[in-house]
């Protein structure tokens, strides 16, 4: 399905006051100052500590508005983030949320899940492995299926964050975002489009769904094997992020986990901002000696720090 800048509207207005609404800063001196007019937007500051909770807001009252919320209550599979906001947008409208979780899902997130109420199953090694365990769950108890990423009501909920931050920032040229299954890149994409934005989309050189998707012109499984994997080791992207890729002005990159992890300890060094390696993996693209996107001559960019449900012990020196 193609997503549409009407989809993102409805979920602005769907999801009002049910979420915080972005805040952005500027990051002035970041990196030395050389990259010009830099923004942050500090989405990690949301429910739940990432971008998610838009999607699963959008998708539960979706769900309930056409009634078509079952007894059983919701379930999805995910790698920590997606259950998170699923969990708590199902606590807040007192539905049941059974959250599977591949067993390399980091245990502040799991630890969070059951904080949140949700019945939370470790399945397998890897998201696909939890994924066929919350089909078989939903296809034996009727509960209804949401998706980390693939599935238009989530990705709609995800743009309003860009609506928020074109408002905030009217005459923005770039936006940066880090791209896992697509779900936040094609929401990201689609309000940007809308709005003469150009989106940069980046991945772990090693988790890079997109970006081989691009090259081969469809949708093919990657490699995950990334220090940013648990947010975004998506083996493959879903086939709503591919078409948004080619539709719209968007430029494909990837970075090295190197380059990741140092972004992570500049954002902590440079603003005391402590994010999760998936968050990072959008500032990486403009760090280094070669950074692989160098915004032009005093055009305005923002950063999306998407989450930051990590454990910051390792920045500490």
């Amino acid at each position: 399905m193609q997503l549409t800048h009407g989809d993102v509207k409805s979920a602005v207005e769907r999801v009002s006051g049910l979420v915080r609404p972005v805040t952005v800063a500027r990051a002035d001196g970041f990196a030395g100052g050389s990259i010009g007019e830099l923004w942050f937007a500090l989405e990690f500051l949301q429910h739940t500590g990432t971008f998610k909770a838009r999607g699963a807001q959008n998708f539960l009252l979706t769900h309930q508005e056409n009634g078509t919320l079952p007894p059983a209550g919701v379930t999805i599979a995910s790698g920590g983030n997606a259950g998170l906001a699923c969990a708590w947008a199902a606590r807040s409208q007192q539905v049941p949320a059974t959250v599977f979780v591949p067993t390399t899902a980091p245990k502040v997130k799991v630890d969070r899940l059951v904080s949140y109420g949700a019945d939370v199953r470790l399945t397998g090694a890897q998201y696909s492995d939890a994924l066929v365990a919350c089909h078989e769950f939903a296809d034996a108890t009727g509960a209804l299926l949401s998706h980390a990423y693939d599935n238009p009501l989530i990705a709609a909920g995800a743009g309003t964050l860009l609506a928020e931050i074109h408002r905030l920032i009217p005459d923005l040229g770039t936006v940066v975002v880090a791209v896992g299954g697509g779900g936040l890149f094609s929401g990201i994409a689609t309000a940007a489009d809308h709005r003469g934005i150009r989106v940069i989309a980046v991945e772990p050189a090693r988790c890079r769904a997109l970006n081989a998707a691009l090259k081969a012109g469809r949708v093919v499984d990657v490699e995950v094997d990334s220090v940013a994997a648990d947010s975004l080791g998506a083996r493959r992207v879903s086939e709503m992020a591919l078409a948004a890729a080619q539709q719209y002005d968007v430029e494909s990159v990837v970075v090295d986990d190197a380059e990741i992890v140092a972004a992570r300890r500049a954002l902590w060094e440079d603003h005391r901002v402590a994010v999760e390696h998936g968050a990072a993996t959008a500032v990486a693209a403009l760090l280094g000696d070669n950074p692989v996107f160098r915004p032009a001559q005093g055009e305005k960019v923002c950063v999306v720090l998407c989450g930051a449900n990590t454990d910051p012990s390792d920045l500490a020196r």
